[in-house]
């Protein structure tokens, strides 16, 4: 697999130290689902790296989730997940125009909203 720097990396490092937060702890509480998130550089699909973002235990990780089965995998472009995850890019719209594939419970992708992301000053 490619070596290649993602934009979405800073952004799961920034969700480290969000979901170690009060409004972060809140988040684990109320959601409680586990998300494995497939980010490709060009085209969904080919050299993913995968994230793992826990909102059961408050936790993100690099790589494929490894307890059991999470309850949604998201497979976007680098670009396309950036969008969604600063409010510049509707989930549904994402979905609906092919940026956004899901995989799993569709009732526990619709809990996955640009809410659980931090808010970074800048991208």
């Amino acid at each position: 697999m490619a070596n290649t720097e993602l934009k979405s990396d800073n952004l799961f490092e920034m969700m480290k130290g969000h979901l170690a937060s009060d409004a972060g702890k809140e988040l684990t509480k109320k959601i409680g689902l586990v998300y494995q998130i497939n980010i490709a550089p060009k085209k969904i699909g080919i050299d993913e790296v995968s994230y793992v973002v826990d909102l059961k235990k408050g936790e993100v990780t690099k790589g494929k989730y490894e307890g059991g089965k999470p309850d949604a995998i998201f497979s976007f472009k680098d670009d396309d997940f950036i969008k969604v995850a600063t409010g510049k890019m509707n989930p549904q719209m994402a979905f609906m125009r092919g940026a956004m594939k899901i995989k799993g419970s569709l009732s526990a992708a619709q809990k996955f909203t640009p809410d659980i992301f931090p808010k970074p000053a800048k991208m």
